[in-house]
């Protein structure tokens, strides 16, 4: 999509300036509305928040549904692995690191798909993750050995999943402004609904036709669908000037950056084990195999249905603020309800109840990392997050694992229980402090337009009048001390004053 018309001709300001009343006098259009009239004035792009744009979110979708969801199966096959000892003389932690494998490989690879995107663009890159995605299935259902699982399974997965994944997940943005975490949600939702159906599919499946056929199947059905949905996306990095850097190293000197980076590192400390553990956790409480694939398939149902809420509300109450209480909410459901799950129907009500929400972080990632640096910096800047999920996600199951106590009768899972809890807790206080930090940029940032807009005014210059980002923050003082300096953003007193202030960020 080529870049909006720059404006070149200069029309009078009572005529065409939408901002400006008959009678001369300014008038605001709402903090979106001014953007975007600023926006067209200076020739930058404009999202156009729909369009063929849901055609990308419905690929994304998809995508998301054959490759996180197919991933998020693994707790089936764990549970077959563990319960039939298919490979002899295989501990339980080396089957535990190759589903965090496949997690860890398709991150670790962002750096090389970013700049690969940068060299042959999206198409080229999302067309590799279909061939290694359907060579890993289709190469699982011959291994024999440990080490064969290992690299099929594990690395060839991730990769094929890290090519896809990297390959889609900046294109929903750059369709969006209004509607960005509403449309993310739903991609999000991709991996829950794929992950209900392909953990129900793979536990009905291994019993009738065996393990290797399930592994066929899967790899013919999420090559066929993945070729199609890759596609059909497009990008609009020329629109938006995307840059697209590998390693953006400068981002490590911001503090709301390694915040966001410590929220996704706990994130995924707990995310990893909440979802590979669901269904052995079932098996340790007494429920049969089957019970145990349905626990899991719950879990990823409500992902499914919670995502696009997550998204929806993220968009009408603030993205960050919307993340921060859900991944709060999710520790205590971890710490308060998990710990006294016993029975089918009380497993079965945590694994919905907690699917909603421990997803979060992949419904809201971008839209957040959005709301801390620039658009055409995002692929940079979720390439380096990536990099930084690769050590989390490798070792956050075989870290439950450790943590459970076999010799215990009916808590063997406890002390995951809490580790889990507690990971999300401290993921949301990183970003609870974000939060801080955002709603004083936010002031900040409308202060230095109010007094530009006051000098342009004095000289002579055609004012537009902009809100301060998205927090449609009225009200600069909030019972706050005035604004400090940027560089004193970070001051104790005024950080914990914004992070509990009621404001939309």
């Amino acid at each position: 999509m080529a870049d909006n018309t720059p404006i070149d001709i200069i029309h009078s300001r009572e005529y065409d300036d939408p901002a400006t009343s008959k009678d001369g006098r300014r008038q605001s259009l709402g903090p979106k509305r001014d953007t975007a009239i600023q926006g067209a004035k200076s020739g930058e792009d404009i999202p156009p928040d729909g369009g063929y744009g849901w055609v990308c979110v419905a690929s994304v979708f998809w995508i998301n549904a054959h490759t996180w969801g197919i991933n998020s199966s693994y707790g089936v096959f764990l549970s077959h692995y563990l319960s039939h000892d298919v490979f002899p003389n295989t501990s339980p932690l080396m089957y535990a690191f190759t589903g965090g494998l496949s997690i860890s490989c398709a991150l670790l690879v962002a750096p090389l798909a970013t700049y690969l995107i940068h060299l042959f663009g999206i198409r080229v890159v999302l067309n590799m993750g279909v061939f290694f995605e359907t060579l890993s299935l289709i190469g699982s259902s011959f291994v024999t050995q440990r080490w064969q699982i290992f690299l099929s399974q594990g690395v060839c997965f991730g990769l094929g999943m890290g090519f896809l994944f990297v390959g889609s997940v900046g294109i929903t943005p750059q369709w969006f402004y209004r509607r960005r975490s509403l449309a993310m949600g739903i991609n999000a939702a991709g991996s829950g609904l794929g992950g209900l159906i392909y953990s129900l599919a793979v536990g009905a499946i291994i019993p009738r036709l065996g393990l290797s056929w399930a592994f066929r199947i899967l790899g013919i059905i999420s090559c066929v669908v993945n070729l199609v949905c890759a596609n059909l996306l497009r990008d609009r990095n020329k629109a938006v000037g995307t840059r697209f850097k590998a390693f953006p190293f400068p981002l490590l000197k911001r503090p709301e950056f390694l915040l966001f980076l410590g929220w996704g590192i706990f994130t995924m400390l707990g995310y990893v084990a909440v979802l590979f553990s669901i269904a052995n956790f079932a098996l340790s409480v007494g429920l049969s195999a089957h019970q145990s694939s349905v626990i899991g398939a719950l879990l990823n149902l409500g992902q499914g249905l919670g995502r696009p809420f997550v998204g929806m509300f993220s968009d009408k109450l603030g993205r960050i603020n919307i993340a921060t209480f859900l991944t709060f909410l999710c520790g205590l459901f971890c710490l308060l309800i998990w710990t006294f799950a016993k029975s089918m129907g009380f497993v079965s009500f945590f694994a919905v109840l907690v699917g909603t929400v421990a997803g979060t972080y992949w419904a809201t990632v971008a839209p957040v990392l959005a709301e801390i640096i620039e658009l055409k910096d995002l692929p940079g800047g979720l390439s380096l997050t990536w990099l930084f999920l690769v050590a989390p996600t490798t070792v956050a199951e075989p870290i439950a694992l450790v943590l459970r106590d076999n010799d215990s009768n009916d808590r063997v899972y406890l002390h995951v229980q809490i580790f889990t809890g507690l990971m999300y807790i401290a993921a949301g206080v990183c970003l609870w402090l974000v939060r801080g930090w955002k709603v004083g940029d936010n002031i900040r940032v409308k202060e230095e337009r109010s007094s530009s807009a006051i000098h342009q005014d004095k000289t002579g210059g055609v004012v537009v009048p902009q809100q301060g980002g998205e927090s449609g923050d009225n009200n600069s003082g909030a019972n706050c001390s005035p604004l400090p300096p940027k560089s004193a953003l970070w001051y104790p007193h005024t950080l914990v004053c914004r992070m509990v202030s009621a404001k939309k960020v």
